[in-house]
């Protein structure tokens, strides 16, 4: 195995334990909840996008959270059953709905943001300020490349 293969083996080792460790489960359980009340992690990336903005239409969304418009529609869906989101027709198109985030769910959102904070901080405090800052520029540059990739082999 050349070092190169070493490389990429080892990152995607990583990349595996970041999504599907032990670790990682029990954390996310800790932020999203368990049992009928718990969120998955993309309905709480979710409610993240949708707090970036007063209201999305559905198309903007799913662009904006990187996924097809019905794994938004979804999303969408069990968060207005569980009143965390709102749907209200475009006051300038009535043909457009447009999607927010309601007071529940700014509030469940921040109680999550917060343990996820505390967290993130001690984990990064593990790396200098120097390494904090490659490490957010490598993770920026990876997200553009692994975009770069897909839009080159994947026909949409």
């Amino acid at each position: 195995m050349s070092d190169g293969e070493e490389v990429a083996r080892r990152i995607s080792l990583a990349l595996r334990e970041l999504r599907r460790g032990a670790s990682m489960g029990l954390l996310r359980e800790q932020f999203l909840g368990t049992g009928d009340d718990a969120l998955e992690p993309g309905q709480m990336d979710t409610l993240d996008v949708l707090l970036s903005a007063e209201a999305w239409r559905m198309g903007d969304l799913a662009d904006a959270l990187r996924v097809d418009p019905s794994t938004a529609t979804r999303a969408v869906e069990r968060l207005t059953r569980i009143h965390l989101a709102e749907r209200r027709p475009d006051p300038d198109d009535g043909r457009v709905v447009l999607v927010r985030a309601t007071p529940a769910g700014r509030q469940r959102h921040d109680e999550a943001y917060g343990r996820w904070s505390q967290v993130l901080a001690e984990i990064l405090g593990t790396f200098d300020a120097r390494e904090r800052t490659e490490l957010a520029a490598y993770l920026e540059r990876l997200v553009i490349a692994l975009d770069r990739v897909v839009d080159a082999t994947i026909p949409r």
